[in-house]
């Protein structure tokens, strides 16, 4: 019981310094003019300071202080958070090339991964247990430097990265205490409640961006949690947990990559090809958005939850009927509500409203008109903006 008023006591902490040290970051972003001015790539349409990153850590290293144990591996992976958080400012302000910021980002990584945050072995359904061998310590790295990236990616509208991290961070606190990682699920309540804090000033309309400086430092310490509180553990599901946890960004850093990858473009390059960006495109407002992202979040953080509680099978792989009915019920919902998203608002309604504006437009256009042209929008990411 210790251990989970410790988590409570961090999640506390680190929301209240956050809270209390983005206003003071705020303005000193504002005097060094450290802004984010709008962008044909962005949806703000005004100038943000940047910097929001300084106050996350700041919750985060205080609450750390306070609740976490001080030993080598606690020390490595706050050293590592101010590594990141250092490169992810320099790139607000002086827009590093992208090799530049990879190097920084192998940095920050390096530090906890030769402290032993490392995932050596681990266990899959079927496949039962796999040994990393010495592709251990460079498979994490790509891992957490894969996560800083992913939360990155995600950063591209108000309030979004900070509360899916904040509710992904929850879960992964209340599954690592159930797997007996104290120390991972003590971390990842202080990261829920850094960002809860900084989420105050960024839910839209935002006063301040967390910038690079903190999605990267989100995405990295989200990666030690992973490595800490659920991959080194022989659970047979350890793995899906990340993998439902974060769907949402992982959907998105995964299509906008493909998407890049097909048209050959560079995957470092901004665009406007990110959930985010095609929900906007179909008339939804910045907080409709973010909502229906934070719904969806909930529910894969939930099926991730129950796939840990819910007592589906025995030991042996044998399935209890009831409880398996339920956890089917509950992937179905999950998967609803992923199609919902993806498929339902990012085309149908899409095609809905274009045939609406185009027909507004010239009443002549035809079905296979209105086809061809979403077709080549969704294609090339182009869009008209779309009104109700």
């Amino acid at each position: 019981m210790l251990d989970e008023l410790n988590a409570l006591l961090a999640f506390v902490v680190a929301l209240a310094g956050s809270a209390a040290l983005t206003p003071v970051v705020r303005r000193i972003a504002l005097r060094a003019d450290l802004v984010d001015r709008p962008r044909n790539r962005g949806l703000s349409d005004r100038p943000v300071p940047l910097l929001g990153g300084i106050a996350i850590l700041a919750g985060v290293v205080l609450a750390a202080v306070l609740e976490l144990p001080d030993t080598a591996v606690t020390r490595a992976i706050l050293g590592g958070a101010a590594v990141i958080t250092l490169v992810g400012a320099l790139d607000d302000r002086f827009e590093l090339p992208a090799w530049a910021k990879l190097i920084g980002q192998v940095v920050a990584a390096l530090i906890p991964v030769l402290s032993g945050v490392v995932v050596t072995n681990f266990t899959l359904p079927f496949l039962g247990h796999i040994d990393l061998g010495g592709a251990a310590k460079p498979l994490t790295l790509l891992g957490l430097v894969f996560l800083m990236n992913v939360v990155n990616f995600s950063d591209g509208i108000d309030g979004l990265a900070a509360g899916v991290c904040t509710i992904s961070s929850i879960a992964f606190s209340i599954i690592a205490f159930d797997l007996g990682q104290n120390a991972a699920a003590i971390l990842a309540a202080l990261i829920a409640g850094a960002s809860l804090g900084f989420l105050f000033y960024n839910f839209n309309p935002a006063s301040i961006f967390m910038g690079d400086s903190g999605a990267m430092l989100l995405g990295y310490l989200l990666g030690c949690v992973i490595v800490q509180g659920t991959l080194k553990t022989n659970a047979v599901i350890a793995l899906v947990f990340p993998l439902v946890i974060l769907a949402v960004p992982f959907v998105d850093t995964t299509f906008v990559v493909l998407k890049r990858v097909k048209y050959r473009r560079p995957v470092y390059v901004a665009d406007r090809w990110h959930l985010h960006h095609r929900m906007s495109n179909i008339g939804f407002s910045q907080r409709r958005t973010v909502l229906y992202l934070y719904g969806w979040t909930v529910i894969m953080a939930g099926l991730a939850v129950a796939l840990r509680f819910v007592p589906y099978s025995d030991n042996h792989g044998h399935l209890h009927v009831g409880w398996a009915v339920l956890m089917g019920a509950l992937g179905l919902l999950a998967l609803a509500a992923s199609l919902y998203l993806v498929y339902v608002l990012e085309i149908v309604k899409f095609r809905r409203l274009r045939a609406f504006q185009l027909r507004r437009d010239d009443p002549a256009t035809s079905e296979h008109e209105i086809s061809e042209e979403v077709k080549r929008e969704f294609e090339t990411g182009e869009f008209e903006p779309v009104e109700h």
